[in-house]
């Protein structure tokens, strides 16, 4: 009997009740983990702090006086929350999170004593590099890497350490990480929406991307999610037999919050509150035991920053109710995965949404000049976005029916599609007094209304845009936010750049209004983008035949999709926009592929063993005590016991016949795997993992799910789909 199930079974029905005690204002706690402006207040002299806002807003140095002035104070404030030690926080090309402690404390010469940091620690760290990826950007054996201060992002105390943002460069100035890349693109963003921002308003001195990210997660019991090998290596179910109910009765979507999870929420939102990340929606989600939370929108490299720090509170939070947390887009087959969509938007210092249409002619048009621009950014680039959302666990998502299509495609509703339709029509040149009115009354006058009223949403459009913003829905779930939002940012960046060339050339060489160049640029732009717009049904094969006669691209997998990172035009773009250079390019291509490699190797091995350490062996076991039973009526009906036990004989020879299958399948996936190892090229090697050892997990899968089935419970070594996701 497999104890380990039976055990964790039990451990799950035997949980105490959870007492949710929550009392006072969320808004009295939020941000008292955080060294924010009212903190830098207390703490800091008013020099340091105006340099501290200097190059929060205007990007400017802070030089080594400063430095240390800040150092001392936020030391000061850290010691009286309690910490003990400091730490950068960064981003390695892992997608995670990263961090070495070291303690304020220091011995004087003297003997004694003391809490010291100053602002060489603030600034500067340099940590190991050895281990982390780098896509040969640096050798193994050289470990020389750095931290720098990224003072957009404020330090915070968690638990007993002061975490420091900071960017990871390699010791020659690349990128070893990927809020780099991501603070560059903001900054291109910035630099190319502001000048055509001062189109409309010449006050605008910054714009800033937002990002309001929506999270979804599992939670199964700890107990029961650690009886499964795959789940607590690859963080995804590898074999399993679907429950006989699932999520076909939409009864948990938005239903009433289960007790414990609803304590586990409680007590994460706390703790987001403290440290300054402004949680405010939690509900179901579709699937069973599926949840998910959203903050209010923030700038991007923050709200970034602020949802690898959830994910961390999160997974420590879950343990503390006996929970695991799952963020693998695809744990569960059968049942929605879980994505983390990417709602994104422009934002002026004068306080004006750029994607938000206003209450005159002109402020529409401005909205117009961004709602259309982002659209044909998205048209000249989508395979680049479709390769930031690209990665080993997100393939088992994208396509399914829950989540966007791999096919990069943008849907605006009806309404809006029949503006850029109109738009369409805009005359070459200058335009006559009477078109000026009907384009400015009946055309862009009338775009709030129809905003207002557009409730049209399309569940399958991987961008969409939804009243004042567009959502990136392919984003997985687990993934780091920076690779979207640096793609994102840097192709609208560069879009803006070269849609104020065209309209300042058709001003100053045509003589056209300012209105009219802009109106005359957006109607080519409408024309030559019109293709990546769509508004049916993403899934299935007709929409796949319409993209291929749209010239769309339709990469179904990570190794396909990564191709165009280092493409002639992706490499020009990202040069000329000053995000990355070759080298970071091919190193991030690497990283990308390496990481696709290892996961799909680690599912390989980790489906190995549990065919052969715990499938074959409970099969073999059932077939013996059906053997015996056969025995036995044998003995008793002799030569007529075929009757009596054909059914036994049914389910013995349906057993004997998977188990040579599966072991056929899975020593085959293994000799694939070891094939695949001898290669060296890594894109080779990718594809490989992905035509030739991958396509095995299905089928071994198959035969898995079937003995499932036909193996008496008290035999099946792994907890069940029904146990895990529907505890109480």
């Amino acid at each position: 009997m497999p104890k380990t199930r039976f055990q964790a079974l039990a451990e799950s029905r035997n949980r105490e009740h959870v007492n949710i005690n929550e009392t006072g204002k969320r808004s009295d706690l939020f941000g008292k983990n955080v060294f924010n402006e009212d903190k830098m207040l207390q703490f800091l002299t008013e020099e340091a702090l105006d340099k501290v806002k200097s190059a929060i807003f205007q990007g400017t140095k802070i030089d080594r006086k400063i430095a240390d002035q800040v150092a001392e104070g936020m030391k000061a404030w850290a010691l009286s929350m309690g910490a003990t030690h400091y730490t950068h926080w960064f981003q390695p090309l892992t997608g995670a999170t990263a961090e070495k402690h070291d303690a304020f404390f220091d011995i004087l010469p003297n003997g004694r004593a003391m809490e010291k940091f100053g602002g060489a620690q603030l600034v500067q760290q340099e940590p190991d590099a050895s281990s982390f990826p780098s896509g040969g950007i640096r050798n193994t054996f050289e470990a020389r890497g750095y931290t720098a201060w990224d003072p957009t992002s404020p330090a915070f105390v968690y638990k007993t350490t002061l975490c420091i943002p900071t960017i990871f460069v390699a010791y020659t100035g690349e990128a070893l990480d990927n809020k780099a890349p991501l603070l560059r693109a903001l900054h291109a963003v910035d630099q190319a929406a502001t000048s055509v921002a001062q189109y409309f308003d010449k006050n605008v001195r910054k714009v800033h991307a937002t990002l309001g990210w929506e999270q979804e997660y599992f939670l199964i019991d700890k107990s029961l999610a650690n009886s499964r090998l795959d789940l607590s290596v690859t963080g995804r179910t590898l074999v399993g037999s679907f429950s006989a109910k699932g999520q076909q009765l939409d009864d948990h979507y938005f239903g009433v919050i289960p007790p414990r999870v609803l304590g586990f929420m409680s007590e994460l939102e706390r703790e987001c509150t403290k440290l300054g990340i402004p949680v405010k929606t939690r509900h179901n989600e579709v699937a069973p035991n599926q949840f998910e939370l959203a903050p209010v929108f923030e700038e991007a490299n923050l709200s970034v920053d602020h949802n690898l720090l959830l994910m961390d509170v999160m997974e420590e939070i879950a343990d503390k109710y006996n929970f695991s947390v799952l963020f693998h887009e695809k744990p569960f087959s059968g049942i929605n995965g879980s994505g983390k969509h990417n709602n994104w938007s422009l934002g002026t210092d004068t306080g004006v949404n750029l994607l938000s249409p206003g209450s005159t002619p002109m402020k529409n048009l401005q909205f117009l000049t961004f709602f259309v621009n982002t659209i044909k950014a998205v048209d000249t680039y989508e395979e680049l976005l479709r390769a930031s959302i690209a990665s080993a666990s997100n393939d088992h998502r994208l396509g399914a029916n829950e989540a966007p299509p791999p096919i990069i495609s943008i849907f605006i509703g009806q309404q809006l599609s029949e503006v850029l339709d109109e738009l369409e029509g805009v005359s070459k040149g200058k335009l006559s007094p009477q078109e000026k009115t009907e384009l400015k009354l009946n055309v862009v006058g009338k775009i709030p209304e129809i905003l207002l009223d557009n409730t049209d949403r399309n569940r399958t459009s991987p961008f969409a845009f939804t009243g004042n913003k567009f959502e990136m829905r392919g984003v997985g779930a687990k993934m780091n936010c920076s690779k979207p939002m640096t793609m994102l940012n840097t192709i609208v960046a560069k879009q803006l750049t070269d849609f104020k060339k065209e309209v300042d050339a058709l001003i100053d060489k045509k003589s056209l209004k300012k209105d009219e160049a802009v109106f005359n640029v957006l109607r080519e732009y409408i024309k030559t983008s019109k293709r990546i717009r769509f508004e049916g049904d993403g899934y299935g094969i007709e929409w796949q035949e319409e993209a291929r006669r749209r010239k769309l691209s339709y990469n179904k997998n990570t190794p396909e999709a990564l191709q165009v990172i280092t493409s002639k035009q992706s490499l020009e773009l990202f040069k000329q926009m000053d995000v990355m250079n070759e080298v970071e390019l091919k190193a991030h291509k690497e990283v990308e592929l390496g990481a696709y490699i290892f996961h799909i190797q680690i599912e390989g091995r980790v489906l190995g063993e549990m065919v052969y350490n715990h499938i074959i062996p409970a099969a073999v076991k059932y077939q013996n005590l059906l053997l015996e039973n056969i025995h036995g009526l044998k003995e008793v009906y002799g030569a007529a016991h075929k009757k009596v036990a054909d059914g036994q004989l049914n389910i013995l020879e349906q057993i004997g016949e998977h188990i040579i299958e599966i072991k056929k399948l899975t020593d085959e996936m293994a000799d694939a795997r070891r094939r695949a190892n001898g290669m060296s090229v890594v894109d080779k090697k990718a594809q490989a993992y992905c035509n030739n050892v991958k396509p095995y997990f299905d089928k071994i899968r198959e035969h898995s799910d079937k003995l499932e089935k036909l193996i008496a419970d008290e035999f099946w070594p792994f907890t069940k789909y029904r146990e895990m996701l529907f505890f109480k």
